[in-house]
């Protein structure tokens, strides 16, 4: 039967997309973190819509699990195979069509990289309005399917904002579409909204209709040093309530520069390091933020030799560097643990505070940097030390962010390594609904089995 099955999908795709060899296999059954693998059945990139659609239907007739992908760039385990199912690239799927000028929209192929449509609307006067340090590996489809956020969530919320149409294969072979581009369009329910952060476990988004933003040419980006996260976080709240012209607000620690100066060969942007950072990028499109930004740093009670700022292209660059370098680094030293949280602003330096001395109760020896987006809540935890299958600081994290009225995932959803928390996090009448929803759209359970529910 596997061989037939196989020979199946070949005859699909093509020979040259149905990939059964482990070597050609490997880099799709790992995820970013190297935290989550497993072997895959077969490896298959189809071209368009209508060769997803056949792909699903050999699968539901044959009882084989689908695991869709697009860059791989999450950190839950959500895109690689448990064991025995077929990786689904949607890689391929990659044109970017023509950037209506007048509407500021664009329709995508579920492969494009977040980097060639930011490209692609750039040139045509326009911002995506998400970004993330994965840019060039990141896809459309897969950040709509995570409702991805990154650095600018602040001002343009999250990819769930930024949708405005989509096509997605259903289970069944279906093929539904919504791509007219109607920012206000009341008819019916909003399947787009519902797939947005479904994680691959509804349908296979295969193109995206992007409602993009005007774009801002005029940036100034601040890094500020502070005595605490406290600190760091009131000014933050205070910036951004002061400014308009906010795009990025970003908190990080001392412990993650000095990974970055040992591993990126960046230097301190002061001469004394302070405990916190707090990074803040101003934008605007049709006038210079930068004096509206230094008259409300003038309001903080900050030290000015713990106050750096570009404007320029290259200035601005290097202080974004000590920003996202951040994951690179933290991989250079291993394979960490990453948990990715939220919780309401105002318990976000406990929770700053509190991470590490929750981690260290149960593994002394464990290291623990955080960083995260501050204007929204979320924090990006990294623990080093603890052996991959050891969940002990993540269930001491997790249980610290429910404590605070928190969220267990912020951006890159539940996937496999959060479904025990699922529950916890949203209750069981909550959870209830959403099996209920997955149950009328995957009945045979094949769409990224035990992702978001255990199987």
């Amino acid at each position: 039967m596997t061989e037939a099955f196989v020979a199946a999908l070949s005859a699909i795709v093509g020979d040259d997309h149905c990939l059964t060899d482990p070597s050609l296999r490997a880099s799709y059954e790992t995820d970013w973190t190297r935290r989550f693998r497993g072997d895959a059945l077969a490896v298959v990139r189809p071209g368009s819509a209508d060769e997803v659609a056949r792909i699903l239907l050999a699968c539901v007739d044959a009882g084989i699990g689908v695991v869709p992908q697009g860059g791989n760039t999450g950190l839950v385990g959500g895109s690689v195979p448990r064991g025995g199912e077929v990786v689904l690239s949607l890689l391929r799927l990659n044109e970017i069509g023509e950037v209506e000028r007048g509407a500021g929209e664009v329709t995508v192929g579920a492969g494009a990289t977040l980097a060639a449509v930011q490209g692609a609307a750039r040139g045509a006067g326009w911002e995506v309005g998400v970004d993330l340090g994965a840019r060039d590996s990141a896809t459309i489809g897969g950040m709509v399917a995570t409702n991805a956020g990154g650095v600018n969530v602040v001002r343009h919320g999250s990819m769930r904002s930024r949708l405005l149409g989509f096509e997605a294969v259903r289970v069944d072979g279906t093929i539904i579409q919504r791509l007219p581009g109607m920012p206000k369009d009341n008819t019916g329910y909003d399947l787009g909204g519902l797939l947005a952060g479904s994680e691959g476990t509804l349908a296979i988004i295969t193109r995206v209709r992007l409602r993009l933003v005007p774009r801002l040419r005029n940036r100034a980006v601040c890094v500020i040093g502070f005595a605490d996260a406290a600190s760091a976080v009131a000014a933050a709240s205070e910036l951004r309530r002061r400014l308009a012209s906010v795009l990025a607000l970003e908190l990080f620690t001392d412990a993650g520069l000095d990974l970055i100066m040992r591993h990126a060969s960046l230097a301190a942007p002061f001469v004394v390091r302070p405990p916190v950072y707090l990074l803040i990028e101003v934008a605007s499109s049709d006038v210079d933020p930068t004096d509206t930004l230094f008259a409300a740093l003038g309001t903080l009670a900050v030290d000015e030799s713990l106050v750096a700022v570009a404007t320029d292209s290259g200035g601005r660059h290097r202080l974004w560097e000590l920003r996202e370098r951040h994951t690179e680094v933290m991989n250079a030293e291993g394979v960490p643990h990453k948990l990715d949280v939220s919780v309401p602003l105002a318990r976000y330096a406990e929770l700053v505070e509190r991470v590490p001395v929750a981690v260290a109760a149960v593994d002394s020896d464990a290291r623990t940097i955080v960083y995260g987006h501050v204007g929204d809540g979320n924090l990006h935890v990294n623990v080093l030390g603890p052996a991959s299958e050891d969940e002990a600081v993540d269930d001491a994290v997790l249980e610290l962010v429910l404590e605070l009225g928190g969220s267990v995932s912020a951006e890159h959803g539940i996937g496999v390594a959060k479904v025990a928390w699922l529950v916890r996090d949203r209750g069981v009448e909550t959870v209830a609904a959403m099996r209920a929803i997955k149950a009328a759209w995957d009945p045979t359970g094949i769409l990224n089995p035990g992702v978001v529910f255990e199987r």
